[in-house]
């Protein structure tokens, strides 16, 4: 359970995985800033957390003037931050590697990539600097983290990167008592992966439905990362449908 004073960001905070770890973190004493891009999504996340606990602001994570903003407002409001959440991200456009436009792999990089780490910039700019010092950053991979689908170039690709962060981020935040781990997620039902659960491709070219499992418990791994005392820290932890094509994939 969070005291009062602790304060986190969860990017993405509008919809989706985003919106159940935001309310579960709220709902669980934090005080939370839920970023995104539309603010009507932002506000009914606020509306469903408990009154004064989330803080909606509109942010692009891929532009570095807009994630310097969002920084600056938290440290106003909160004097701190002790929790950055880095779920802000994008599938498409799918394809492979011939198919994404050099315009459409800039898109997927800036969201996924470059603004997980502007994000995490700020948040360990912070989080060095204050009294006591430190903080966790939680970094939302993805099975495409360790093996791809077809057709996801793009996505598979800043995924992976999204690992070498966590373990730079890891290993440069231990003498500023910054843990930083992350989580491997594999068919949440969300808005977001609905058609995973009527039909998804397949690496032997067929289209199969895949099972879902119900994203409170992402929010529930989520909230024992982040309950941790900064001494110890999950620094990979995956979560899937049981039954899902993963292990033994292709």
């Amino acid at each position: 359970m969070a005291t009062e004073t602790q304060a986190a960001v969860v990017t993405g905070g509008g919809s989706g995985l985003g919106r159940v770890i935001t309310l579960a973190l709220a709902e669980a004493g934090w005080q939370v800033t839920a970023a995104g891009r539309r603010l009507e999504a932002l506000n009914e996340t606020a509306s469903l957390a408990p009154a004064g606990t989330v803080h909606p602001v509109v942010a692009d994570v891929g532009d570095a003037d807009s994630v310097g903003a969002l920084f600056d407002g938290v440290r106003q409001r909160h004097g701190r931050l002790d929790l950055l959440v880095n779920n802000a991200g994008t599938f498409g456009p799918g394809g492979s590697v011939d198919e994404v436009t050099p315009e459409g792999w800039n898109s997927i990089v800036a969201t996924n990539l470059t603004g997980s780490f502007l994000c995490a910039r700020h948040a360990a700019l912070i989080m060095k600097d204050q009294d006591p010092q430190g903080g966790r950053i939680i970094n939302n991979g993805s099975i495409s983290a360790h093996a791809p689908r077809p057709g996801s170039v793009g996505y598979t690709t800043t995924k992976h990167a999204i690992t070498g962060l966590t373990k730079s981020i890891s290993l440069d935040g231990r003498r500023h008592n910054i843990a930083c781990g992350q989580i491997d997620i594999g068919n949440a039902a969300t808005d977001m992966t609905a058609g995973i659960a009527t039909g998804a491709a397949q690496a032997d070219g067929s289209v199969k439905p895949e099972p879902t499992f119900d994203a409170k418990h992402v929010a529930e791994a989520v909230l024992y990362m982040a309950g941790l005392p900064l001494d110890a820290n999950v620094q990979f932890l995956t979560i899937t449908a049981t039954t899902m094509p993963f292990i033994g994939r292709g």
